[in-house]
């Protein structure tokens, strides 16, 4: 980060569009908002922030002294009529139990315990440890080791027949204050038994987890436009999967939801960047 000027570091700041809240069908909680205390494993939590509030989840920050903790509260609100609290509870089951399999790994936030609110458990809602850092973006810092570092821990999930999916995303890696990564984000992570014909399916899995993390490496060395061959099924996905997210984001957009492709009511994960601020960025660390 040397020689950005605060300024310079403001860019993201001065562009973000003024908030607008979101109609409750998009959002996890419907009218309600991330709640103001939690309790966690005793301890009484207060709220720092709230990160984000989508159609899956709302994410936010507690504090209790001088610990931090990241919750997040998934789908409560019926969906037209529908309920959809059944989602909550399988999303937030499935990340609880990832983050408790996978404690031995360093590089993994450790699981904080069980959420209650208002002196209730919420089945619905997970929580893990903060690490104090920020998002993997354009302008970080790293080198090759923190890649190599990375790729150890992924492949120590792969050994256990876990694969991540949700690498593709460059806010779901934290980078220390150390100048370490860490994973985040275990939502969508799945866990499967390498036996045909399941077996077939965890290979493409673990597969795209490598592509996406050898992606990312090629984007932050020597030439950031250096391009490696997509593999067949995330072409065959994209072909669903772009034309939905353009019609969902134009949908939103309708609404006043979003604005230039990006919520009005979202950050990233622990203050992630968007694309654009994040070529502005390597523009100024390239310049400096």
């Amino acid at each position: 980060m040397t020689g950005v000027t605060p300024t310079e570091l403001k860019i993201s700041s001065t562009s973000q569009a003024a908030t607008r809240k979101r109609p409750r069908w998009f959002r996890a909680l419907g009218k309600r908002d991330t709640p103001q205390q939690i309790e966690v494993g005793g301890h009484a939590f207060s709220l720092v922030k709230t990160y984000k509030h989508d159609s899956w989840a709302a994410t936010a920050l507690y504090r209790c002294g001088d610990r931090k903790i990241v919750c997040k509260f998934n789908r409560e609100q019926s969906i037209f009529g529908l309920p959809g609290r059944w989602i909550g509870l399988i999303l937030a089951h499935r990340e609880s139990a990832m983050l408790k399999r996978l404690a031995d790994i360093p590089n993994i936030p450790n699981h904080s315990g069980t959420v209650i609110v208002d002196g209730r458990k919420t089945p619905t809602a997970s929580a893990h440890e903060y690490i104090e850092g920020q998002p993997l973006s354009w302008c970080s810092d790293v080198d090759g080791q923190f890649f190599e570092t990375l790729r150890d821990t992924v492949k120590e999930l792969h050994r256990r027949n876990i694969a991540y999916v949700d690498l593709h995303k460059l806010e779901n890696v934290i980078v220390d204050e150390a100048g370490h990564p860490h994973l985040i984000d275990f939502q969508i992570s799945v866990k499967l038994w390498n036996v045909f014909p399941v077996s077939i399916l965890l290979g493409i899995l673990q597969k795209s987890d490598l592509y996406h993390l050898d992606k990312h490496v090629l984007r932050f060395g020597p030439d950031p436009n250096a391009t490696i061959d997509r593999p067949w099924w995330i072409r065959a996905h994209r072909c669903i999967a772009v034309p939905f997210r353009t019609v969902r984001r134009q949908f939103l957009t309708s609404l006043g939801i979003r604005k230039k492709g990006k919520a009005n009511t979202e950050q990233f994960v622990e203050e992630g960047l968007t694309k654009k601020d994040d070529a502005a960025r390597r523009e100024i660390k390239r310049a400096a």
